[in-house]
């Protein structure tokens, strides 16, 4: 077993159900985040130091919603990477 994981490179098709869970659940919780501060960001009053807080947090977890698209992108892209180098690095096939 302990030469499996040292000759692993990239990420294989095991490692794509914890990864897509991850960003499920990242997405999950960014919504039920920015849900709630936008609740909130209507009940302060306009006027206060609170309101501007949440409204730039609301700003940053947005602009992070939006690289959420990329990092799918890029795991996708070592997942492929990762079963196409494991499949040319075969050893012993007795040719």
């Amino acid at each position: 077993m302990e030469k499996l994981t040292l000759k692993k490179k990239g990420m294989s098709i095991g490692d794509m159900y914890p990864a897509v869970l991850t960003i499920v659940l990242v997405g999950i919780v960014l919504g039920v985040g920015l849900y709630v501060l936008a609740t909130f960001s209507t009940q302060i009053s306009s006027s206060t130091t609170a309101q501007t807080a949440v409204n730039t947090t609301i700003t940053g977890l947005a602009t992070f919603a939006d690289w959420i698209a990329i990092i799918v992108v890029v795991i996708a892209a070592a997942i492929v990477l990762g079963v196409v180098l494991s499949s040319f690095g075969q050893q012993g096939s007795g040719i």
